[in-house]
């Protein structure tokens, strides 16, 4: 087994709570005792509601917060030390909702060529890097536009490839977008996942964006409370719900078949796999 590359062992963090005169109320634990692996090339998704802690946990990935207790390491780095932050962030780089945080140069090609100048790459084969990250995310054509003619989805695909670190978390990426866009995004991860083994961690609550990857990680109240592939995921639709997250529509159609008698099995994730079920019933 290869390391992992997060490692997270009982990760814990607390934040202190003040009222407007900046006494404190109270403590509030938004990470609570998480502990995950996630191994290099693995495609993961980390589900929850508002508040169920998977934001305040994505940052710690890339040294935006530190742990209260337990610890995370990046590619064998504990970001708790303040040596390996530049490493870790070089290692694992976040994508936020708005990509114009993100967008700093002028230039969308020159825009993509800032993140490997960061990690000391070579001048030539930055723009060899450029041409060929901006052909593979349908970018080419506008290697001379400036960032703010962009759309929403273009932004974000080039502050994606602008990266591509070893491992990308993406912080509901595609909040912002239509649906056009969101399923561009997706296009761009899951081809830097599989072409370049970049490991991705998605955070998000649209389920669709949830069926193609690996494993899934449910939280809830700072806690992993569910674990495994989206298949099994999916089949626990009570769970989900109580949980107040949706399933997917196709997922929850097939449920409520199944709930009214129709012998389908559970976990039903894309059009094709019902229809199929549905064709053995002839």
């Amino acid at each position: 087994r290869i390391m992992g590359i997060v490692k997270a062992k009982d990760l814990t963090f607390e934040y202190i709570r003040r009222d407007e005169e900046g006494n404190v109320e109270g403590i509030t634990t938004a990470v609570d005792h998480v502990n995950m692996d996630i191994q290099p090339g693995e495609f993961i998704a980390i589900l929850g509601h508002n508040g169920s802690g998977k934001s305040t946990f994505a940052k710690h990935i890339n040294a935006l917060l530190f742990p209260t207790e337990g610890t995370i390491l990046v590619d064998g780095l504990d970001t708790s030390d303040e040596d390996n932050v530049m490493d870790v962030r070089q290692r694992a780089g976040m994508v936020f909702q708005n990509p114009d945080n993100q967008i700093i140069c002028t230039l969308v090609e020159e825009e993509v060529g800032f993140g490997p100048e960061n990690i000391g790459v070579p001048t030539e084969e930055i723009w060899e890097r450029v041409a060929a990250s901006l052909k593979a995310v349908g970018m080419y054509q506008y290697r001379k536009a400036s960032p703010n003619k962009l759309s929403g989805g273009q932004k974000q695909r080039v502050a994606i490839v602008a990266m591509k670190p070893k491992c990308i978390i993406l912080d509901e990426p595609t909040a912002m977008l239509d649906p056009h866009g969101r399923a561009d995004v997706m296009r761009v991860l899951h081809e830097l996942n599989r072409k370049e083994g970049v490991t991705v961690i998605l955070i998000t609550h649209y389920m669709e964006e949830v069926i193609d990857a690996d494993r899934v990680f449910v939280m809830d109240e700072g806690k992993v409370v569910m674990e495994g592939t989206p298949r099994q995921i999916f089949s626990r639709v009570e769970e989900l719900k109580q949980l107040r997250l949706d399933v997917p529509q196709v997922t929850e159609l097939a449920y409520e078949l199944s709930r009214s008698g129709v012998p389908i099995r559970s976990g039903i994730l894309t059009n094709q796999e019902l229809i199929d079920e549905l064709m053995k019933l002839k």
